[in-house]
């Protein structure tokens, strides 16, 4: 399986990143997209809808601000979705980390921390999730561990 992470603005690509390098630690692939809710909600509806057919297991979304992103993203899947807050509104990120935690019942979004260190715990947390069913994946989270939690 694999992860696909989608981010709301070019500028969010270098927080991004820390997933995609946090994933590559683990083994898993993963694909970066930019796709805005508000900018380009056809795309990420498409992106959502044919997520799984497309090997995906996982969804990182992160945006900032109002951060609609996660939450349009669990609206349009039935994959795992995992949120990462990003400043660029208030400080230190709290409208976005509101804005993602606060999904009504039964629209779900996994909410990390705010920047990088968010986009780092999702990667693991996706890897977490993976070491379920496979037994590679397993023992690099066992390793992570083991390395007090670092790459």
């Amino acid at each position: 399986m694999k992860v696909l992470i989608i981010m709301g603005s070019e500028s969010d690509k270098p927080i991004m990143e820390e997933s995609q390098k946090y994933l590559q630690y683990f083994g898993i692939e993963g694909e970066m997209v930019v796709a805005s809710a508000h900018r380009h909600p056809e795309q990420v509806r498409e992106l959502c809808i044919t997520a799984k057919e497309k090997g995906f297991g996982v969804v990182i979304a992160a945006a900032g601000m109002a951060a609609h992103l996660p939450g349009v993203v669990s609206a349009f899947t039935s994959l795992p979705v995992l949120g990462v807050p990003l400043e660029g509104g208030l400080p230190g990120g709290i409208d976005a980390l509101y804005s993602i935690v606060q999904m009504p019942s039964g629209v779900p979004v996994g909410t990390l921390a705010v920047g990088k260190a968010g986009a780092r715990n999702a990667a693991v947390l996706a890897a977490r999730m993976f070491a379920l069913t496979n037994d590679a994946i397993a023992a690099k989270v066992e390793a992570f561990k083991q390395n007090g939690y670092r790459i």
